[in-house]
């Protein structure tokens, strides 16, 4: 694959901390994508905004502000994951869907593509700038539209499994399975309108464990050990 795009859970990134950031884990995330990036890949990257802030659970804030709040917080960690990449060596570019002054780029795909010819890892902060739709529809929506050949979820768990593993000690893990079955069994992989663009788009996703030593890196050089979710 030439071109990637990976999301990067929020809380991941926050380690055993569970809120903010872990630097020793956001700077190993970096080393492992400036290998990747030095091989030639181009990267788009989308980070959710859960170590910051779960406004959806707020009962008392309209649910239009709370997301509101939630894209602005996904801003906040793509400017803050964005130079500990560049303190290892990688170029980066930040694009949103609003104007963020001059903190970010408005997004335009000419735009994006200019960086990533120039060798640039790319962040896609602020969702799709609309409330009601996730950080997981955003990432789709810009993986298709910049012609991304598939996309990478780095999550808490190493796959996707038949239940929650955290809570069914006997919960199976897939190697492989279809989009449609995602969306069937209410596996939530990714959330609904997500999944659907992904089948409609035939938009590959593969879902690792962060936490594993190299993951990203074996993910995407060919020693991948989490769930392919297929487009057939």
């Amino acid at each position: 694959m030439k071109r990637v795009f990976l999301k990067l859970s929020g809380e991941a990134l926050a380690g055993e901390k569970h809120t903010g950031f872990d630097e020793p884990t956001v700077t190993e995330v970096a080393a492992q994508v400036k290998q990747i990036v030095d091989g030639g890949m181009q990267i788009g990257i989308v980070i959710g905004g859960g170590n910051f802030w779960r406004g959806r659970t707020s009962e008392t804030i309209d649910r239009t502000k709370a997301d509101q709040i939630g894209m602005l917080a996904t801003v906040m960690n793509c400017i803050y994951v964005s130079e500990i990449f560049r303190s290892v060596g990688i170029k980066t570019a930040i694009f949103t869907p609003f104007s963020c002054g001059s903190m970010t780029q408005l997004f335009s795909k000419d735009a994006v593509n200019r960086c990533f010819e120039e060798g640039m890892v790319v962040f896609f902060a602020g969702g799709t700038g609309h409330p009601y739709f996730s950080t997981d529809t955003g990432i789709v929506l810009r993986a298709i539209e910049m012609e991304a050949e598939g996309i990478y979820l780095a999550k808490n768990i190493d796959g996707v499994y038949d239940s929650d593993p955290n809570l069914n000690a006997c919960a199976v893990k897939y190697d492989k399975i279809s989009i449609q079955e995602v969306i069937d069994q209410k596996l939530a992989v990714v959330d609904l309108t997500a999944s659907i663009l992904c089948m409609e788009n035939k938009m590959p996703m593969f879902v690792f464990g962060l936490n594993e030593k190299d993951s990203i890196i074996k993910a995407m050089t060919g020693t991948f050990n989490g769930t392919e979710v297929t487009i057939g």
